[in-house]
């Protein structure tokens, strides 16, 4: 059976994606999610050909695996591959000021909410918030802990603008 590969083509590319699909499967015995058109006609193409012509052979099939096992690969650079220079190193201090927001009441006081019947108590620190004597860097960390998804923490404890 004699097979014109550019006609096939020429048809293929009048086909819609779907379409295809459906001889993709019927070429390749299985289902495809793939709808990159040109890649889809190349792949078609290519098996018809090879279900008409063959294959190649089993010989030249071992010949690359026995070819593909001996490949050294190189886990690591040359030996003789320049090194990067080493950056002096400089150390730039400052004083980070954290701004208290005014949302929040003074460090020592406790948040309390009252959330699906159980009562929650939090503790306001200088450097962030105390649940069950863990550490939070957020109050929205906070009301993650509890709810078990993310929410605003100033709107679940109902405090300044984001609790309206």
């Amino acid at each position: 059976m004699a097979l014109n590969i550019a006609k096939e083509v020429r048809a293929m590319e009048k086909c819609t994606v779907r379409e295809l699909r459906k001889q993709y499967a019927d070429v390749f015995g299985e289902a495809t999610n793939a709808s990159n058109k040109n890649w889809l006609i190349k792949r078609i193409a290519w098996r018809m050909q090879s279900n008409v012509e063959g294959d190649i052979s089993k010989r030249a099939r071992n010949r690359a695996l026995e070819i593909a096992n001996d490949a050294d690969l190189r886990m690591s650079p040359p030996p003789d591959a320049p090194k990067p220079k080493a950056q002096p190193q400089r150390t730039v201090t400052s004083k980070v000021s954290i701004e208290h927001d005014d949302r929040l009441p003074p460090p020592g006081s406790q948040l309390k909410r009252t959330y699906k019947g159980q009562l929650y108590i939090c503790t306001v620190r200088e450097d962030g918030f105390e649940y069950e004597g863990e550490f939070f860097k957020s109050l929205t960390a906070v009301a993650k802990a509890i709810t078990g998804q993310h929410c605003s923490g100033y709107a679940f404890f109902k405090l300044g603008k984001a609790a309206s």
